[in-house]
């Protein structure tokens, strides 16, 4: 697959943009384990334009995660387009547009997954971003905004002509938000269709190999992308490449494994936010770390108190000789 000047030798997985979670350390982790795509965090546009400190944080890029993306929603043209200029000084390697939130804050602003009301409104601005900058740009969205408007065949067609270099498709309407099953029927008519010569990229519901090789092999995308099943379990980008790369999977991660990788994630943080921010980051990813590890939510209640790096590796060890002591 090739995106303008990005080029990737294996079937690219990709990691998804999600808000407070695909931050600098998680996206140290997610590389380390495999992850051929990442973004940032998504960047609202009128924060870029106005420099606002939290969303130059966001911008926050590093040699060692390339290639990377830079998201960015926002509901007016003029935005965008500023926006984008102010994202290019960081280097990134590709701009992707979100047309695809479903969060209620998001859409009742116009942005995000609001757009699936206003086609003519989104190519203008995907026209726009296109003409506004030399990097390669791509979008991201749903099927539609409902079940009564899926609409994603002829927005595909009409963002490709718009100048996008390639496409994700999350398999939900943003009614929907993301409940119930993700269908990958429709991102697989966007992918067969021949009007269609751009990368399309399947996203929604791959929570292990064999569901990431599923997709792959039935609807036949240029990619995949991972988003809710790998918080909190970045190893999920490993296992899928190896399966991916030999037909077999990975064994399961040991308890001492998962404990390693936690603590590693969490002094990431604490390295880059401070031990305040850091502790509360990761706050979201501990279900992830040791999901189907048995008696665990006392556990998982009683790191969500803690305040200090000390109160939670000393936790953390408490798990581990517990969990020794029954086996």
């Amino acid at each position: 697959m090739r995106i303008g000047n990005i080029a990737f030798d294996e079937y690219p997985v990709i990691l998804a943009p999600m808000e407070d979670i695909t931050d600098t350390a998680f996206r140290f982790f997610c590389k380390k384990a495999g992850a051929d795509l990442m973004y940032t965090e998504f960047i609202s546009s009128e924060g870029l334009i106005r420099m606002a400190g939290k969303s130059m944080d966001k911008l926050r890029l590093s040699d060692d995660e390339r290639p990377i993306g830079v998201q960015v929603f926002g509901h007016n043209v003029e935005s965008m387009k500023g926006a984008v200029e102010v994202a290019e000084r960081f280097y990134p390697d590709l701009i992707d547009i979100n047309y695809g939130c479903p969060v209620r804050k998001i859409v009742n602003k116009g942005a995000g997954a609001s757009l699936l009301r206003d086609i003519p409104l989104m190519i203008r601005m995907t026209e726009s971003v296109v003409r506004a900058t030399s990097i390669p740009v791509t979008a991201k969205t749903r099927l539609g905004w409902d079940e009564q408007s899926k609409v994603i065949v002829e927005v595909a067609e009409r963002l490709q002509d718009a100048g996008i270099q390639a496409l994700t498709i999350h398999g939900r309407t943003r009614a929907q938000q993301y409940a119930g099953l993700a269908d990958w029927s429709l991102i697989g008519e966007v992918k067969n269709n021949p009007r269609m010569n751009i990368p399309i990229i399947g996203n929604g519901d791959i929570d292990s190999a064999l569901k990431a090789g599923e997709m792959r092999d039935k609807y036949g995308v240029d990619g995949i992308m991972v988003g809710r099943a790998c918080v909190g379990y970045p190893h999920l980008f490993r296992e899928i490449k190896h399966y991916f790369r030999t037909g077999s999977l990975l064994p399961m991660l040991t308890l001492e494994e998962r404990l390693e990788q936690c603590l590693a994630h969490l002094e990431k943080l604490v390295e880059i936010k401070g031990e305040r921010a850091g502790v509360l980051n990761m706050r979201k990813h501990y279900s992830g770390y040791f999901r189907g590890v048995p008696h665990f939510k006392p556990y998982r209640l009683q790191l969500l108190t803690l305040t200090t790096l000390q109160e939670i590796k000393e936790t953390l060890h408490q798990i581990r000789d517990t969990h020794l002591s029954n086996t």
